[in-house]
C-alpha cells in the first residue's frame, strides 16, 4: 500500500524533528573555542557543555519510551517538545557558561521524550508492518542527516553571525512542530493513542520508577566518565569516579529489572537476535560518524589551520553522498533484506574509514584526493547501515511496545559514539583511532553475515 498524502505530511514533520534533535547534539562542536573564549572557561568544563545534552537525552530515553507507551505517544511529544522548545529559547540568551550548561542540559530531557514518543506516532500513521518498516528505512538516515547538518551549519552560523543563532533552529522546527501538529498527526482516540493501543488502563504498563532513576543516573554518570578521558587518563579519579559509579549502578539496574513485575527494560526485549544486532550496528554507525566528524573537525582547523567555515564546507560532499544513499536504501532492503544492506553499508562505511587513515589525517595530501573519496564512502556505507540497523531494530515489535523499541534503538544511537569513542581513541594516534574503528565496522558485517538473521 503506497503512502498517503497525509502520512507523507506526518512522516515529515516527525523526520524533521528527529533531524533537529541530533542536530542540536552536534551545534556547539564546531563552534566550541568561541564559547570558551566568550565565557573564559577551561577545556574540561567545554567538554561537560559538549557532553551535557546527550548526558540527559541517552539518560533518559528508556524512560521517556516507558512513558510513550504508558500516556501515548502524541501526548509525551507534546511535552517534549514544549520542555525542548524553551530549553532552546534560553539557550542563545544564557548570561554566562552555567546557565547555558543548564540549558544544553534541559534539552536533552526534552528530546529524550520526543525520540521514542516520535516512533510510537510513526507506527500509528504506518499501522502495517510493510508501511512500518518502509518507513523506518527512511527513518534511519535522518540522525546521521541531523548530526551532518549540526556540523554544517553550526560553522557557518557562528562564521556570519554568532553560535547563539544556531539555537533558532531547534527553535523554529519546535515551534512549527507544535503548530502543524494538530493539523498533520493523527487524531488522537485515548489515553494510550500514539501506540495503537485501546483506551485500558489496565493494560497499560506501570512507571518502573527504580529502574529509570538506576537507568538514568548509570548511563549519565558512565557516559560522563568516558567523555572525560578526551582530558584526563584513565587512571586519573575524575574518570574512575564517575565511571566505576556508572558501571555499579547499571549492575544494580539489571538486578532490579529481573525482579521488577513491569521492568523499564524487560529482560527478554535484548534477547532477540535480530533486534540485538540492529542495535549494535546502530551504535558502532553512529561511533564511526561521530569519530570522523570530531577528529576532522579538530584536524582542520588545528593541523591545516582551517577556518570554521571551510572546515564546515569539507563535509558537504559528505552530506551529498548521504542524502543520495539514503534515497535508494529503502529500496535496497525490500529487494534484498535489512541484514545484507546493514553488512554491505558497515563493509562500505570500514573501507571510507580506512582511506581516511591512511591519506586524510596526512596534511600533505590535498583534500580532493585525501578526505573526499573517503567521506564519500563513509557516507554511502552508514546511510546504508543505519537503515538497516533500524529495521532490524524495531522489526517484529508489538504495538505496546513501540516506545520502548524507540528509547532502546536511541539509547543506542546516543551511548555507541561515547562508548566507541573513549577506547578507540586509547590505541594512539588519530589514523590509529580512524583503523580501529574500521576494523570494528567490518567485524559487525561478518557478524551479521554469519548470524544468517
Amino acid at each position: 500500500m503506497a503512502p498517503t498524502r497525509s502520512s507523507r505530511a506526518a512522516f515529515v514533520l516527525l523526520g524533521g524533528v528527529q533531524v533537529t534533535l541530533i542536530f542540536t547534539l552536534a551545534a556547539v562542536a564546531v563552534p566550541l573555542p568561541g564559547i570558551g573564549d566568550e565565557f573564559g572557561v577551561r577545556r574540561e568544563e567545554l567538554i561537560l557543555l559538549s557532553a551535557a545534552y546527550g548526558l540527559t537525552f541517552a539518560g533518559l530515553l528508556l524512560f521517556g519510551g516507558r512513558l510513550a507507551d504508558r500516556y501515548g505517544g502524541q501526548r509525551a511529544l507534546t511535552a517534549g517538545l514544549l520542555v525542548f522548545g524553551l530549553a532552546s529559547a534560553a539557550a542563545p540568551l544564557a548570561p554566562g557558561y552555567g546557565t547555558l550548561l543548564a540549558a544544553r542540559l534541559t534539552q536533552g530531557v526534552g528530546a529524550a521524550l520526543i525520540a521514542p514518543a516520535a516512533m510510537a506516532v510513526l507506527r500509528t500513521v504506518f499501522p502495517s508492518p510493510a508501511a512500518y518498516g518502509g518507513a523506518m528505512a527512511t527513518w534511519g538516515g535522518l540522525s546521521v542527516l541531523g548530526a551532518t547538518a549540526g556540523n554544517l551549519l553550526s560553522g557557518v552560523i557562528s562564521a556570519l553571525l554568532s553560535w547563539r543563532w544556531a539555537f533558532a533552529v531547534p527553535l523554529a522546527v519546535t515551534v512549527a512542530a507544535l503548530a502543524l501538529a494538530p493539523r498533520v498527526l493523527p487524531a488522537a482516540t485515548g489515553p494510550h493513542s500514539g501506540t495503537g493501543r485501546p483506551d485500558h488502563p489496565d493494560r497499560r504498563p506501570r512507571l518502573d520508577l527504580p529502574g529509570a532513576l538506576l537507568a538514568t543516573t548509570g548511563l549519565a554518570s558512565a557516559s560522563y566518565g568516558l567523555v572525560l578521558t578526551d582530558a584526563w587518563p584513565w587512571t586519573s579519579g575524575r574518570v574512575l569516579a564517575p565511571l566505576v559509579a556508572g558501571v555499579v549502578l547499571l549492575a544494580m539496574f539489571v538486578g532490579v529489572e529481573r525482579r521488577a513485575p513491569d521492568p523499564l527494560l524487560p529482560p527478554r526485549f535484548l534477547l532477540d537476535r535480530r533486534r540485538a544486532l540492529g542495535l549494535a550496528a546502530t551504535a558502532l554507525t553512529a561511533a564511526g560518524t561521530a569519530t570522523v566528524f570530531v577528529l576532522f573537525s579538530l584536524h582542520l582547523q588545528d593541523e591545516r589551520g582551517w577556518s570554521a567555515l571551510r572546515t564546515s564546507t569539507a563535509f558537504v560532499p559528505f552530506a551529498v553522498a548521504l542524502l543520495a544513499s539514503g534515497r535508494v536504501a529503502g529500496r535496497l532492503i525490500r529487494r534484498y533484506g535489512a541484514p545484507a544492506v546493514t553488512g554491505a553499508g558497515l563493509t562500505v562505511g570500514a573501507v571510507g574509514l580506512v582511506l581516511l587513515a591512511l591519506l586524510g589525517m596526512n596534511g600533505t595530501v590535498p583534500y580532493a584526493y585525501g578526505l573526499l573519496p573517503g567521506f564519500v564512502l563513509l557516507a554511502t556505507g552508514v546511510a546504508a547501515s543505519f537503515a538497516g540497523a533500524a529495521v532490524l531494530a524495531t522489526d517484529r515489535v508489538p504495538a505496546e511496545r513501540t516506545g520502548l523499541a524507540g528509547g532502546v534503538h536511541n539509547t543506542a544511537m546516543e551511548t555507541g559514539p561515547t562508548v566507541v569513542f573513549a577506547l578507540v581513541l586509547g590505541v594512539g594516534g588519530d589514523a590509529a583511532s580512524l583503523a580501529v574503528t574500521a576494523a570494528l565496522f567490518g567485524t559487525a558485517a561478518l557478524a551479521l553475515r554469519l548470524a544468517r538473521v
